[in-house]
């Protein structure tokens, strides 16, 4: 690849990430202000710190955003990494500014369950957008990073600890149960939508086969899914027996034909699937089952 090829494809890149960060941002933003905010539910992180302090001190919530975000981006710079942390800071301008914006217009609805329901739908796709492009909204992350690398717990633990403390306050500072709920209602569906925008939405499954059949398998597949197949060298770690292993990758739609294809042929075969998140390259489209 060229000198001036690869510096264009740099820059596709970037303008791409920062068009899907100022999007997601956005998104976020419209959540909070429009659905959220206005029918006193919460999100976890600063993210929900700001909502309640901004409830109390009627002081803009952007401005919370911004200046509670600025220390775990400092933090981010040291630890992390640089370009993490500028998409952090671009991404929490980007909101804390939508915030503001948003605050002077009218709420799409004032049915608390509504807004925790689309309010976590859009917030969720909104977050993930900005985390799959190399960025965040909310500190915690940024401290879970940390401090999984002094304790044993994962981030998902930390992150997870620190949000129900945050939503249980909830309930505190509104004055009612009902909103700490409604908020963990919100909370856990933002959080499946995270996962499902930073995954995307067609799941693809790494397989991997071990038989005596495995010609006849991997033909089997090549002629019936359309699909390449992979030949790997095992061996077993108690027998020693080498063994070939046909690893391939196919889509959620194509599991259950492939499973066919292999009981139908070697019902004793080995093998096992799991989820992968991104596939990449021209030998990987979607084709037809036949």
């Amino acid at each position: 690849m060229s000198s001036s090829t690869h510096k264009q494809v740099s820059w596709t890149l970037l303008i791409k990430r920062i068009i899907f960060i100022v999007i997601g941002a956005v998104l976020v933003a419209f959540s909070l202000e429009m659905l959220m905010v206005p029918n006193r539910v919460i999100d976890g992180g600063v993210v929900g710190i700001s909502i309640m302090l901004s409830y109390l001190t009627n002081i803009s919530l952007g401005l919370y955003l911004f200046i509670l975000n600025l220390p775990f981006f400092l933090f981010g710079y040291k630890q992390i990494g640089k370009t993490f942390a500028i998409s952090t800071l671009f991404g929490v301008l980007v909101m804390s500014i939508g915030t503001v914006l948003f605050a002077h217009h009218k709420p799409v609805t004032n049915d608390p369950l509504l807004a925790a329901i689309f309010g976590g739908i859009i917030l969720g796709i909104g977050v993930g957008l900005v985390l799959r492009y190399g960025g965040s909204l909310d500190g915690t992350e940024i401290l879970a990073i940390w401090i999984t690398r002094r304790i044993p717990f994962s981030i998902g633990q930390i992150v997870m600890f620190f949000n129900l403390f945050i939503l249980g306050s909830a309930g505190f500072v509104f004055g009612s149960w009902d909103r700490a709920m409604y908020s963990l209602i919100a909370y856990f569906i933002a959080f499946k939508t995270i996962d499902t925008t930073i995954e995307g939405f067609d799941e693809t499954k790494f397989v991997w086969i071990i038989s005596d059949l495995y010609k006849e398998i991997a033909d089997a597949i090549l002629h019936n899914l359309g699909r390449g197949v992979t030949f790997l060298n095992g061996e077993g770690a108690y027998t020693g027996d080498t063994k070939r292993v046909i690893f391939c990758i196919v889509t959620r739609l194509e599991e259950a034909k492939l499973k066919s294809i292999v009981q139908d042929i070697d019902q004793d075969a080995f093998f096992a699937i799991g989820n992968i998140h991104d596939v990449h390259g021209k030998q990987f489209a979607n084709n037809e089952i036949h």
